[in-house]
């Protein structure tokens, strides 16, 4: 089954993308706040209000990006996606894995966080932290990557997350 072929994101596409970074942007700014939530819950203390606000966050923003991510998901084997701006084996190879990452991330790292937190599964949390890093280099090519395309090729691949294409 082949997907369809487009000129560039649809508007929905394009609001996932943006949604889904800021709410991993939170996650990854405000996240520690959940091993605090849990060490006071696991003594039997009441935890302070922003812990407990926060460590809650955490746990309800992880179940929203798992949600949109499906979300993206259904889009882009419905609608399909852009060909790619240009780029050489290596390139295209690079962006196919980095896309590909992201997904396996935005999935894997609510679902073990779940495991952890309501299942008490110690190996999925353990799982859960190990992946930030990994996702905060991730995002950081990414972004080396926007600005690549923007300052050397001088291309419009950061204007297909920003303008819907047909």
């Amino acid at each position: 089954m082949s997907r369809p072929a487009t000129q560039g994101y649809s508007p929905a596409q394009i609001g996932l993308h943006w949604v889904i970074a800021a709410l991993v942007l939170f996650q990854i700014l405000f996240g520690d706040w959940i091993k605090d939530l849990g060490r006071a819950l696991n003594r039997g203390t009441t935890p302070e209000t922003a812990t407990l606000i926060f460590g809650n966050l955490h746990v309800w923003v992880g179940i929203v990006i798992l949600g949109l991510t499906l979300w993206r998901l259904v889009l882009r084997l419905r609608r399909g996606t852009p060909a790619p701006a240009g780029g050489n084996a290596i390139t295209l190879g690079l962006m196919k894995a980095t896309h590909g990452l992201f997904y396996v991330l935005l999935l894997v790292m609510p679902l073990t966080g779940l495991l952890a937190w309501f299942l008490g599964v110690h190996d999925a949390g353990e799982m859960h932290e190990a992946m930030k890093p990994v996702f905060v280099l991730l995002i950081a090519l990414h972004v080396l990557a926007v600005v690549w395309h923007r300052i050397v090729l001088n291309d419009d691949t950061m204007a297909r997350m920003l303008r819907p294409g047909r």
